[in-house]
């Protein structure tokens, strides 16, 4: 076809065919009749037709589409389904045609009818996870290979969008493009991509490819868990005979919006084609060269169609995301893409030869150099020191004082590299290695090059094949010198940092994010043999075969976060740090209430450690010094201190009281609530989000009363208090005509599980009353909400204006060590006694008690209490400002750090947005922050992290509830 020709095609205007006149049609030649929905199309003419029975599309286009390209359309879409594709057919007009000539005044127009795929496209949808990039990439694949040996006559035409035309038509579309900057970019950028595509094009597989599988023409349809499935492919006006890896490119090209700026984001979409439908090597390094092609193509094509077609809303809407489509494509060097590419279908880029490298340090031995580990794990980081300035380069000087010789480690992950709060990955990969020399120490050149000077004030040797790049170098010699190999290259004067690379035209960063990390360490290899010393650091181990070896022998009921969880070695503070130094926000740890990686508690327990542990049935000072201390911290009246392990233990001793206590057996407990695993405060515990079986598998001593939860109970609102006390009333008039006596009452004073929600108010003073006047005890389980952490209050019931017989308490008492209490009063503990002693293994153990003792006096020095107080009121507002944002918020719960966000997907009928928890939550972790529902419907974010949490750290996760909320309902 003559390039004008293809030209005049890339600039028509769609078709103009009224509903009316399209309705009389669609009767005339199909007897087909209903409602006309307009669809978008850049140079056709489409419409939805909706009868009560059936949906179809009616598609009309310029006359000058051969007819036989058509059929070869048609032909191709039985040919897919013959191969298990979900693809539309095109529907026979009463002549028995599929294809209609039609004329509209001076329009010739060819019409036909396809059948409708229910489902809706993604093009709009906000974020699209790498699953569903992926699933695109494998639908990709999947038609190529099922195309393979797919031949029509109609595929034989020159179409605009074929990349083997893509030269010829911008040289053409440009002119369109009015901005001079945006039009030199295109054309810069499209030159390298024709460039680099030349060197490959001849071997490359031809074959019929649909050349349009997008996520605008792709069919998605949501499942019961609101993951989106894929329902089919739509529209084949682009289906031509070209290079194979020209549908994987255009593919990738119209993903890129969906990446949040990050190219790498579609190499999902490359590793899952090449799973289905392997690529050659040729194709693997066209395919990026034509990802920036159809870029390039597509915001010219735009440009040119809004010159001829001012009003086609549907091009103007695409004009924002083409151009961040370009932008994006363009955002990194080729040469790294490419190395991606390779790597994402597990492959390298072939490396030239390095035969005859001399040392850069030519009297250099590996036992002559110290190499510093500067890992995530080196012992040299402790206490957050990583976090100062110039950490790496005085803990690298100071191991060099020995031999005067000391280097980083290439690749390693370093921590102090490490950002915290903040969505975007920490560049923490180390493509150099640092050394520090002796001063005067001279340098060689490892190799025949040329000297250049680069802005960064680095020296670069550039060879035939490798690049040397150098910083700290002392070199007399100008740019533009040619060295031969073994010449002085200049002298180091203390810190060397050194670099290598193999492309002339990339300017590496000396540090990438570990997403990058392979990609860029195919380009910027190890730079060992050139310093001749060992200087690789050890890769860090594979967190998936270590979720394997978890699985294998860690029996599964002991289940662990997300489906594929990273691996967490390092805490500090409120946060939380993988093997690559990522950190994310925790949100969900209300063990660690002093935060991770506390520095009094490393040292009290190892001081303690060094001395003695035993159990506490020795006599030594810590047991009694600890317990003064909690019974201080009680309501007057509590003169007796149980030290347990966890907070299921104190449970369970707490009920063992009780029956002691009033000669009981019967217990009350509250509905939908978690008191613990053992045998008896599971038979307490009737949350079904822990126990599916809980409210079938009760013992007959145990009766749960009414859930009192004052949003979405049985009873709401201000004034629901005594229609819950009727459910207890209801209960005790059951045992007391049963002539039996009642243990006692055990509930959260604040609803933990249900997300820290606020008992009625009165509820617990009439329930304690009514169970006390039948000689029961009342236990109030602080395990979760008490020690401070609901910020106004020290204990929960003190919100109840009420004092329990029993306290139980653990969680954050050790801040991450197995420590558990129970507080009562020296008649109940006596009661026990009378049954025989009680004893826990490492209750009350030496290290247990100076380690609690070391967490009340951290509370107090750095003011926890009044952090979880002050920070919570801006956490809970912050918070409270969603209900007016977003209909998905139902509620706020709680206060200070026990915080619930409750989200239902309708706020009359209270139903719950479990699913959309779910994936919030899986959300958060891809932005870095650790979140878990909780709730028997699995709808309420349970917020109770450190209680160091800063304001930084609640706005940073405020801000990412607020992102991810959008993208779930847009």
């Amino acid at each position: 076809m003559p390039l004008d020709t293809l030209v005049h095609r890339a600039s028509r205007p769609n078709p103009v065919v009224s509903i009316e006149q399209a309705q009389a049609l669609l009767f005339e030649h199909y007897g087909l009749q209903g409602q006309l929905h307009s669809l978008g199309s850049q140079q056709d003419l489409n419409f939805r037709v909706e009868s009560a029975q059936h949906r179809w599309v009616l598609k009309f286009c310029h006359d000058d589409a051969a007819p036989q390209a058509l059929a070869a359309q048609h032909e191709a879409m039985r040919h897919l389904a013959g191969h298990g594709l979900a693809v539309p057919q095109a529907l026979a007009a009463l002549d028995g045609r599929d294809t209609l000539a039609v004329h509209l005044g001076q329009q010739r127009l060819q019409m036909r009818v396809l059948s409708y795929l229910d489902g809706q496209p993604l093009t709009r949808l906000k974020h699209l996870g790498p699953v569903a990039i992926a699933r695109i990439g494998q639908l990709c694949g999947e038609v190529d290979r099922a195309l393979l040996d797919f031949q029509h006559p109609g595929l034989a035409r020159t179409l605009q969008w074929d990349p083997r035309h893509a030269h010829k038509l911008l040289d053409h579309l440009l002119p369109a493009l009015d901005d001079p900057g945006q039009r030199g970019r295109v054309v810069e950028m499209a030159f390298q991509a024709q460039r680099r595509l030349g060197a490959v094009s001849a071997d490359l597989p031809l074959q019929a490819v649909h050349l349009d599988i997008t996520d605008d023409n792709s069919v998605w349809q949501r499942d019961a868990d609101l993951r989106w499935q894929l329902t089919g492919l739509i529209d084949f006006g682009d289906l031509v005979h070209t290079w194979r890896v020209a549908d994987l490119a255009a593919t990738c090209a119209a993903l890129l919006h969906h990446g949040h700026g990050d190219p790498f984001a579609v190499l999902p979409t490359v590793a899952a084609y090449h799973r289905v439908n392997p690529l050659e090597q040729a194709e693997l390094r066209a395919l990026w060269p034509l990802v920036v092609l159809r870029a390039a193509v597509l915001v010219s094509s735009s440009a040119r169609q809004l010159s001829v077609a001012p009003d086609n809303d549907y091009i103007r809407a695409n004009v924002e995301h083409e151009w961040e489509i370009f932008d994006i494509a363009t955002a990194e060097p080729f040469e790294l893409m490419e190395a991606a590419i390779f790597s994402s279908v597990g492959q390298s880029i072939p490396e030239s030869a390095g035969d005859g490298i001399l040392p850069l340090f030519a009297h250099v031995t590996h036992s002559t150099v110290c190499r510093v580990d500067l890992s995530v794990l080196s012992e040299h980081f402790a206490d957050g020191n990583w976090e100062q300035a110039n950490i790496d380069e005085r803990l690298l000087s100071g191991a060099a004082a020995g031999s005067g010789w000391a280097c980083t480690g290439y690749g390693e992950y370093r921590l102090s590299r490490t950002r915290i709060d903040t969505c975007a990955a920490s560049a923490t990969c180390a493509l150099h290695v640092q050394v520090q020399a002796p001063p005067g120490t001279d340098l060689q050149a490892p190799w025949a090059g040329t000297l250049k000077r680069l802005a960064d004030a680095s020296v670069v040797l550039e060879g035939a094949s490798l690049s040397l790049h150098l910083w700290g170098l002392d070199c007399p010699s100008p740019a533009g010198t040619v060295l031969a190999a073994g010449a002085p290259l200049g002298k180091v004067d203390g810190s060397l940092l050194v670099q290598l690379c193999r492309s002339p035209d990339v300017s590496p960063p000396l540090f990438c994010t570990p997403a990058r990390a392979a990609a860029w360490q195919s380009l910027c290899p190890s730079p060992a043999r050139v310093l001749g010393m060992d200087c690789d650091a050890p890769l860090p181990p594979d967190a998936g075969l270590l979720l394997q070896r978890r699985d294998a022998s860690f029996a599964r009921s002991q289940k662990h976060y997300y489906q594929a969880p990273p691996q967490i070695e390092r805490g500090w503070r409120n946060h939380l740090i993988d093997m690559h130094g990522q950190s994310y926000l925790d949100m969900l740890n209300n063990v660690a209430v002093l935060g991770h990686g506390h520095p009094r508690m490393a040292q009290v327990a190892a001081r303690q450690w060094s001395l003695l542990n035993t159990n506490s049935r020795f006599h030594y000072a810590a047991i009694a010094e600890f317990s003064e201390r909690l019974l201080a911290l009680a309501p007057p009246g509590f003169d007796r201190v149980f030290l347990v392990n966890s907070g299921t233990e104190a449970n369970d001793l707490a009920i063992r009281l009780a029956w002691a206590a009033s000669g009981g057996r019967d217990m009350l407990s509250m509905l939908e609530a978690y008191h613990g695993w053992s045998v008896a405060t599971d038979a307490i515990s009737t949350s079904i989000a822990d126990n599916p079986q809980a409210l079938s598998t009760r013992p007959d001593w145990v009766h749960p009363v009414m859930a009192a939860n004052s949003y979405r109970g049985t009873f709401r609102g201000p004034d629901c208090t005594a229609g819950y006390v009727r459910s207890v009333d209801d209960t005790l008039r059951q045992l007391d005509e049963q002539g039996r006596q009642l243990a006692g009452f055990i509930c959260e004073p604040v609803y933990g599980n249900a997300g820290g929600i606020a008992l009625p108010e009165g509820y617990l003073q009439q329930v304690y009353d009514r169970v006390r006047a039948r000689g029961g005890l009342c236990i109030a389980d602080e395990v979760q909400v008490g020690y401070g952490r609901l910020g106004e209050y020290f204990w929960g019931f003190e919100q109840q204006g009420v004092v329990p017989d029993i306290i139980t308490m653990a969680k954050g008492m050790g801040n991450g060590h197995p420590l558990g209490a129970v507080i009562t009063r020296r008649e109940v503990a006596e009661a026990l006694e009378a049954e025989g002693y009680f004893f826990s293994s490492s209750g009350g153990s030496p290290v247990s008690c100076r380690i609690g003792l070391a967490v009340l006096d951290v509370m107090a020095e750095e003011g926890l209490w009044e952090n979880a107080k002050v920070v919570g009121r801006h956490f809970k507002a912050r918070l409270q400002g969603l209900l007016d944002q977003h209909p998905l918020v139902g509620a706020v719960h709680g206060s200070g750090f026990y915080l619930g966000l409750e989200l239902v997907r309708d706020r009359h009928s209270l139903a719950p947005a479990t699913q959309e928890t779910a994936l919030l939550c899986e959300r958060l972790r891809e932005l870095g922050i650790f979140m878990q529902p909780t709730g028997d419907h699995l709808n309420i974010l349970k917020i109770k992290p450190p209680m160091v949490t800063t304001r930084q750290s609640v706005d940073f996760f405020v801000d990412c509830v607020v992102q991810v909320l959008d993208e779930i309902q847009g």
